[in-house]
């Protein structure tokens, strides 16, 4: 099947969209779990379904590093490996190389680095890329960029966009599989004049989906959510808009504002594991104190099994004990908060109403804008 998108409605700049995919439908906005190593942690598949999970997120770096991509192809492709039926997008591996990889040996033919794990000298090129995604078999690939520090010169800046458009174009010649969607990453960093650049040469070559990189790796909220606007006004309409790693509740809505679809972050299974809940009136700390003796679901309304089944004094006790199921808990109503968040946020843009509802939630988490 062929990737396709729908546009379905609009309240200002905020969109409500449709994405068909070989391995079913996405309704955006949509939050994509992370599943890095071909697990989203602590959570077993069944869960993120229950949970409202649409589309999860396999990081092609680390899944070449271990297990490797030829192996599960092998066993019959990510979405068999990992038990996952719904689709997965995998990302290019590129902000990992720069982030993790040790060495880093960075030319227009490849990056060439050692693995974080082993030491091992590995190299990843825009071919090398899309080949591993394609054994992979995600629903959506991602091209190879070059993703620049917060802090890169004008310079520095100019030849990782001159370097992302030069591999999206070798990514685009080399891809090959009709039941995958490969998007290309605008980078520029915070110079608009270079995001541009990147963007119209980007679209010029016809991608299905574009994606926004280089934010959330340094920058303020306040740099990022002011640069977004203008970035997505420059990406077509009639394609989904990805805003790469950002997920904070708040800097969701916000972008979703100015025009953003797809988001993904490790903040919900994260803060899961560290005792930190997500909910409607804003964030707990489970390892509080004030959690001891109280009897009250972790949110009241809400229809995952740890706020049906348990208490805060339960999952205050489990953390203290340094007991398993915590995380777990925590980590499965995160993921479930963040579905019904990204469902509320899709019904109020149908509805006309997506100011008022992201200026209520804003006002009771105490952000100010």
């Amino acid at each position: 099947m062929a990737f396709r998108f729908e546009l379905l409605h609009t309240d200002g700049a905020a969109r409500r969209g449709r994405m068909h995919t070989a391995h079913g439908v996405v309704e955006t906005p949509v939050f994509m779990a992370v599943g890095t190593q071909a697990t989203v942690k602590g959570l077993t598949p069944e869960q993120l379904d229950a949970a409202g999970v649409q589309i999860v997120l396999g990081n092609t770096y680390h899944l070449e590093l271990r297990p490797g991509a030829e192996l599960i192809a092998e066993l019959g492709g990510l979405h068999r490996f990992m038990g996952w039926p719904r689709p997965i997008l995998t990302d290019s591996g590129g902000y990992q190389v720069f982030s993790l990889a040790a060495n880093l040996q960075i030319d227009d033919r490849a990056a060439v680095f050692r693995s974080h794990i082993d030491g091992n000298l590995l190299e990843l090129s825009p071919e090398s890329a899309v080949r591993i995604q394609e054994d992979l078999g995600s629903d959506i690939a991602m091209c190879l960029d070059e993703c620049a520090r917060h802090d890169a010169s004008p310079a520095q800046l100019r030849e990782a966009v001159r370097r992302t458009v030069h591999w999206a174009e070798r990514c685009k010649e080399a891809h090959r599989r009709p039941d995958q969607a490969l998007f290309a990453i605008v980078q520029g960093g915070a110079d608009l004049e270079l995001r541009a650049q990147c963007a119209e040469a980007l679209i010029a070559l016809g991608f299905p989906g574009y994606a926004l990189g280089g934010f959330s790796v340094g920058e303020t909220a306040a740099q990022m959510i002011a640069a977004l606007e203008p970035c997505a006004k420059l990406l077509p309409a009639a394609k989904p808009r990805y805003l790469m790693g950002v997920g904070r509740p708040e800097d969701i809505l916000l972008a979703v504002a100015r025009g953003i679809d797809m988001f993904d972050c490790v903040l919900p299974t994260r803060n899961g594991r560290n005792a930190m809940a997500f909910t409607a009136d804003g964030s707990l700390k489970l390892r509080n104190a004030t959690h001891k003796r109280d009897s009250a679901p972790l949110e009241s309304g809400c229809t995952c099994p740890t706020c049906t089944r348990y208490s805060r004094a339960y999952l205050h006790h489990l953390f203290l004990a340094d007991e398993m199921l915590g995380p777990t808990l925590l980590s499965l109503h995160n993921v479930a908060y963040y579905s019904r968040l990204m469902a509320e946020i899709r019904q109020a843009i149908e509805a006309g109403r997506y100011g008022e509802f992201c200026t209520v939630s804003l006002a009771r988490w105490g952000v100010k804008i």
